[in-house]
């Protein structure tokens, strides 16, 4: 386990990272990509716990994503199955777990702050916290076909991974508000979201 962990994983955070899996009996299955999701956890119908995690996910948020699921499993088991999925005990519980592992040995010094403050109030998704999702995203291995919607000028047209059409027109807040093409309708975008950019 721990020789496939490391082809996922920073080197230093794979011995650890296989204690926590094997202290709280976790059933680890690596899958191809989900859109909408880095990972997830969930109890089997034999009572065991089972985290599916996304192969393509780099080193760091591989890890991330991966004490994000155990917290969730941790939190549940100390707290019961009423807590918000991702409520106080669950923030708890993740900077609880996380914190052994902002360290520069397992992550690059460019992260290590944006790491501390977000890990002051972790939120749901580190997807959410654009400033990180940028900084993680550095570390993919880049799809050249697509952009960043924070790149593209605006007025221009770009095409989602469900095909719908968009022109981007403003920054509102943090988001970019774009128009739907076909229907008109207004939606916001989180500014490290991938797009195609439509030639004109």
């Amino acid at each position: 386990m721990e020789t496939v962990l490391l082809k996922y994983l920073p080197e230093h955070a794979v011995h650890p990272c296989f204690e926590l899996i094997k202290a709280n009996h976790v059933h680890l299955k690596i899958v191809d990509e989900r859109q909408t999701r880095h990972g997830d956890y969930r109890i089997r119908p034999d009572g065991s716990h089972q985290i599916t995690i996304n192969a393509s996910l780099n080193k760091y948020r591989f890890l991330i994503t991966l004490i994000h699921e155990i917290a969730h499993l941790v939190a549940f088991e100390k707290y019961g199955r009423t807590i918000l999925p991702h409520g106080a005990e669950w923030k708890h519980t993740f900077q609880h777990l996380m914190i052994p592992f902002i360290r520069p040995e397992i992550f690059p010094h460019t992260l290590l702050p944006l790491l501390a403050r977000h890990f002051k109030n972790p939120k749901a998704s580190s997807d959410t916290d654009a400033t990180l999702a940028l900084a993680l995203k550095q570390f993919d291995e880049r799809n050249t076909e697509k952009n960043y919607i924070f790149e593209i000028p605006y007025g221009s047209t770009f095409r989602v991974n469900n095909g719908k059409v968009f022109k981007k027109i403003a920054l509102r807040v943090k988001r970019y508000e774009c128009i739907e093409v076909l229907t008109g309708r207004i939606f916001l975008f989180q500014p490290n979201a991938e797009v195609e950019l439509i030639a004109e």
